[in-house]
């Protein structure tokens, strides 16, 4: 992006992201960078939620809500932008509401449907950076296949029980993809309707989420390391004990995506 081009931030806008920009790594430019970028959040449930206000806090100037579902009672445990009074909503208007609350700086777009080929075929190419919040297989892999297709930067995120998990996808020629990451898991996965999840532990790992695509957006952070070895890396939350681990994934010589 040539910052040229890009708009000066104002005196409200200086204060408002004043602790960010004292950061080295993001720096009056890196804000400019956040309020031009477009971010692209497929789920607005527990992760969706969490990773949304972040972002929107931080200032990513476009933001586009992808949910076919409404609020239900058994949603407002976790899903944290959904209140009582949001029931039977759609998930993706009681966030904007909300968002639009949080930040004027931020324009939102919502898609009321579940995510679907044609919808992201066509939009996938105008974000930097896409956020999967889903919790279904199908979608996922889905997702992947696009984001591999366009190499836009995916940021996967799920959480079960009282353990997490993320991983970030550059589609970097010899790394691995989420079709590779899910053949060590198999296909049949629970989601947090059969097993249950802590509330925390969503709002960990959306917030981690958040983290992963700042990083993605001004390209800072320690991926280096591992696109030097062609891996990606798995990060597994244990909340039971207090533990993050990593692991790194190579890619599938097999993977009908991404070989």
């Amino acid at each position: 992006m040539e910052l040229s081009r890009v708009k000066l931030l104002d005196r409200q806008q200086l204060v408002k992201y004043s602790r960010q920009i004292n950061l080295a790594d993001i720096d009056i430019e890196g804000q400019q960078r956040l309020l031009q970028s477009r971010v692209m959040i497929v789920g607005l449930g527990g992760l969706g939620c969490v990773a949304a206000q972040y972002l929107t806090a931080a200032g990513i100037g476009h933001l586009t809500l992808i949910d076919g579902d409404s609020v239900d009672r058994s949603n407002l445990q976790r899903q944290i932008l959904h209140y009582e009074q949001d029931m039977g909503r759609a998930k993706v208007d009681s966030a904007k509401d909300k968002l639009t609350r949080q930040n004027s700086d931020v324009s939102i777009s919502t898609y009321a449907h579940f995510a679907d080929e044609i919808y992201l075929n066509k939009n996938i190419p105008r974000h930097e950076v896409i956020l999967d919040c889903t919790d279904n297989y199908a979608t996922r892999c889905l997702i992947n296949k696009l984001c591999f297709k366009y190499k836009t930067p995916l940021v996967s995120g799920a959480a079960i029980r009282m353990e997490g998990q993320l991983v970030s996808f550059e589609y970097e020629p010899e790394q691995a993809c989420y079709e590779c990451l899910a053949t060590l898991f198999g296909e049949q996965q629970l989601s947090c309707v059969e097993a249950g999840v802590l509330s925390p532990v969503v709002g960990v790992v959306g917030s981690l989420q958040a983290v992963e695509c700042l990083k993605q957006l001004l390209n800072i952070g320690n991926r280096s390391k591992y696109e030097e070895k062609h891996q990606i890396e798995l990060m597994l939350y244990d909340a039971m004990n207090n533990e993050f681990k990593t692991f790194s994934i190579n890619k599938n010589p097999a993977c009908k995506i991404c070989s």
